[in-house]
């Protein structure tokens, strides 16, 4: 916390806008540490920008979905943080689709973006707990952020390494389409970042993503190039929307067409 006297303005550093992260372990995989060599492209993602002019706060928690990031309080302590002209990232999806109630994660969400509703008797916290659309609880977040003055940015969730007749696992029948429902629903931004990772995938084909981006065990979490693939592809996402100011904070580098740091 800073403590500002009467007689003394606020700190530059505490002016400046920041660009709040919240996910799964695809955005920050455990303590973002490069735990068991794997890496989430949160991690590589402020090296796009010009961090004496905004800060880059990675929230993500690894295991949540859409729905647990809210009920085990990691949202509260985000939202506190927001000010206006701040920015708030979100991928979530790929626990979502977990079981809604069960004595394991009981972390699932309904899996569409309506207003449908399901009550339960959690399994793991005792209580009873009106579950709902994985679409509903991103419109929540996006409402919350845009009461406190920021721009939501809704994120298609990541591919994971899985394959049929050498096309990459493409979510625009499920998550992906959720996700961007809810976004124009409720007027945020939109990357459609599932399609620009796929469609870069595709590109460099199946043996080389899976020799190159991944381990040979885990079918999710990227080692560090593939993550870095990722954060690329999130800035690529992001400078083609139009009228977005965190544009501006790019480094001169990150504005250069086709830019991989």
């Amino acid at each position: 916390m800073v403590i500002v006297s009467a007689c003394k303005q606020p700190n530059q550093a505490s002016q400046k806008p920041t660009l709040f992260l919240i996910g799964d372990s695809t955005v920050k995989n455990g303590k973002g540490k490069g735990d068991g060599g794997l890496w989430g492209w949160g991690n590589f993602l402020p090296a796009y920008f010009d961090t004496t002019k905004i800060v880059v706060r990675n929230n993500a928690f690894g295991g949540t979905s859409s729905r647990t990031f809210r009920t085990m309080g990691l949202w509260d302590k985000v939202l506190v943080n927001i000010k206006p002209g701040d920015f708030v990232m979100m991928q979530f999806g790929h626990n979502d689709s977990s079981p809604v109630n069960d004595t394991l994660r009981a972390r699932g969400t309904i899996k569409s973006n309506g207003d449908e509703s399901q009550e339960i008797d959690n399994l793991i916290t005792k209580k009873h707990e009106t579950v709902h659309s994985y679409g509903w609880y991103l419109r929540q977040f996006i409402s919350d952020i845009q009461a406190r003055g920021a721009t939501a940015i809704v994120l298609s969730p990541v591919p994971r390494n899985t394959w049929k007749d050498g096309k990459a696992n493409r979510n625009d029948q499920d998550y992906g389409k959720w996700a961007a429902e809810a976004a124009i629903q409720s007027g945020a931004y939109f990357i459609d970042l599932n399609k620009i990772i796929s469609d870069r995938y595709e590109a460099e084909g199946e043996a080389k993503v899976k020799a190159e981006y991944f381990n040979t065990t885990d079918h999710t979490h990227t080692i560090e190039a593939g993550a870095r693939v990722n954060a690329a592809s999130v800035i690529q996402g992001l400078k083609e929307q139009k009228n977005i100011a965190l544009n501006k904070y790019l480094t001169p580098a990150a504005r250069k067409k086709g830019a991989r740091l």
